[in-house]
């Protein structure tokens, strides 16, 4: 009987987390991007990923915040993805998978650098990566960058990589004029709580009032499937039942690198 209510409490708050996020998605706190209800100067941003379908499992509640409020995003992608030798179709799934998330695929950028192949185990040289995040910053004028933190979500070495890479582009160059932002990593439970994870979420920026915390819910989390479905060649049925169940379909949740 124990059991019974305790699946029963989950499943109903499951539910209401669920009707929260659909019904009443716009939450105020964002402060970092609105100011007084008003949204502050449009930004650049560029958003650092390893692979193709990062920008679908885990970026869409903040991809979906920021195309819907006029901020340009530019996706630099620093991979194919070849690890099973399906680089080519995975960097079209890519572009296609940007069209269902509103980023122009002339603002999506693909590298594929011998030295930079995907897979668990092979790092990535941190002065390379720093050396095209530079240039995609320069070439585009970025004033913001998003990445992945130092765990990069699922620990991939690709992830961390990535991290440590526009990490020193921030130091290394000086670059102090432009803000960068990492997606926290979650523990287990939060990974798979789905979007029961929002009311956790919320509390951080409320908690801390220096601005070092973002909170971005997904408006539009059927978005996050369907560009997840775009990636056919990963589409299976373990990623279905990641993007239902991973928090980061429905709240992303940002920390400024200082």
């Amino acid at each position: 009987m124990a059991w019974i209510l305790i699946i029963a409490s989950l499943i109903s708050l499951w539910i209401l987390s669920l009707f929260k996020l659909l019904l009443f998605s716009h939450f105020p706190f964002s402060k970092h991007f609105n100011h007084k209800g008003r949204a502050l100067q449009k930004r650049n941003v560029l958003l650092v990923i390893a692979h193709p379908d990062d920008e679908s499992m885990f970026f869409t509640p903040t991809i979906n915040f920021l195309t819907s409020r006029g901020h340009s995003v530019q996706i630099l992608c620093l991979s194919v993805g070849d690890a099973d030798g399906k680089g080519n179709i995975r960097k079209q799934e890519l572009f296609q998978a940007c069209v269902a998330l509103k980023v122009p695929m002339q603002q999506v950028k693909i590298f594929n650098h011998p030295d930079l192949q995907d897979g668990f185990g092979k790092a990535w040289n941190h002065s390379l990566l720093a050396n095209i995040i530079e240039e995609e910053i320069t070439t585009h004028s970025i004033n913001m960058v998003i990445t992945f933190d130092n765990y990069g979500v699922s620990g991939h070495c690709n992830h961390r990589d990535v991290h440590y890479g526009v990490c020193k582009v921030l130091y290394d160059t000086l670059q102090r004029d432009i803000e960068v932002w990492e997606l926290v990593s979650n523990n287990i439970l939060r990974k798979y709580s789905g979007p029961v994870d929002i009311w956790l979420s919320m509390l951080w920026p409320i908690l801390l009032s220096n601005e070092t915390m973002q909170c971005f819910v997904n408006e539009n989390p059927r978005r996050s499937y369907l560009a997840m479905a775009q990636h056919a060649s990963q589409w299976v049925w373990f990623r279905k039942l990641f993007v239902t169940l991973s928090s980061y379909t429905y709240v992303n949740t940002l920390r400024k690198i200082k």
